[in-house]
C-alpha cells in the first residue's frame, strides 16, 4: 500500500477534512471500481481511527468484558484478509496469523499493550491489503471463484465469487469500523465524522 498522509478525521465541525484520503475518490466507476474503492476507504479508515495512539491504547480493552481492542481488530482484520484473498481465492496454503486450533481468538488474545507487537501487526495488515490489492487487480473479472467448503465466508458451503467476496469484506469492514469507532471514543473522547 503506497504511503498517504493520514488527514485528522476528528473535526471540530464533523465535516470531511480537505485532505481526507477517503474523500473525492471515483463516483462513477463501474462494478470492480465501486467495491474496490468502498473497501479502500473502509481500511483506510481504520488507519486514521487508530492514528496517534501508542501500545497501550491500541491495545486497551475498552468495553469489558470483552477482548476487543483496537491492536485486536486489526490482527483479526490481517487474518480475515489473509484467509479470504490468499487462502479461498488464490487457493495458497497460507498459515494463521494468529489464531489455531487451540486459540480461535489468538487475534484478540494475543493484543498485547507492545510497541513490536503493534508494529508487527500493523505490518501483517498491510502485507495482507497488499496481496489483496493485487489479487484484485489482477483478476480477470469479477466472476472468479474461491472455494469455501466450510461456509466460513458465507458461501454456504461451496464456490464464491470475487464480486461476492469484495462485498462481504466491505461489510466486514463497515461491522468493526463500529467497534473501533466506540473503542476510540473510550480512549480519548475523540469522535470521527
Amino acid at each position: 500500500m503506497a504511503t498517504t498522509r493520514r488527514a485528522d478525521m476528528f473535526t471540530a465541525d464533523g465535516k470531511p477534512s480537505d485532505d481526507d484520503p477517503r474523500e473525492n475518490g471515483p463516483t462513477l466507476g463501474d462494478e470492480r471500481a465501486t467495491l474496490v474503492e468502498a473497501l479502500r476507504c473502509a481500511r483506510l479508515t481504520l488507519e486514521i481511527k487508530c492514528a496517534g495512539l501508542d501500545a497501550e491504547a491500541m491495545a486497551r480493552r475498552s468495553v469489558e468484558p470483552s477482548t476487543m481492542s483496537l491492536l485486536g481488530l486489526v490482527r483479526h482484520l490481517a487474518e480475515v484478509e489473509r484467509s479470504t484473498f490468499q487462502v479461498m481465492m488464490a487457493g495458497q496454503e497460507a498459515p494463521r496469523l494468529y489464531c489455531s486450533g487451540t486459540d480461535r481468538d489468538g487475534d484478540f488474545d494475543g493484543a498485547v499493550p507492545d510497541p513490536q507487537v503493534v508494529a508487527e501487526a500493523w505490518d501483517a495488515w498491510r502485507a495482507e491489503v497488499d496481496f489483496a490489492t493485487r489479487f484484485v487487480a489482477e483478476a480477470a473479472s469479477l466472476d472468479v471463484t474461491g472455494d469455501d467448503p466450510l461456509n466460513q465466508h458465507g458461501s454456504g458451503g461451496g464456490a464464491m465469487s470475487l464480486r461476492e467476496v469484495l462485498v462481504g469484506m466491505i461489510w466486514e469492514y463497515g461491522r468493526h469500523m463500529g467497534h473501533v469507532d466506540l473503542l476510540r471514543e473510550r480512549i480519548d473522547g475523540r469522535v470521527g465524522q
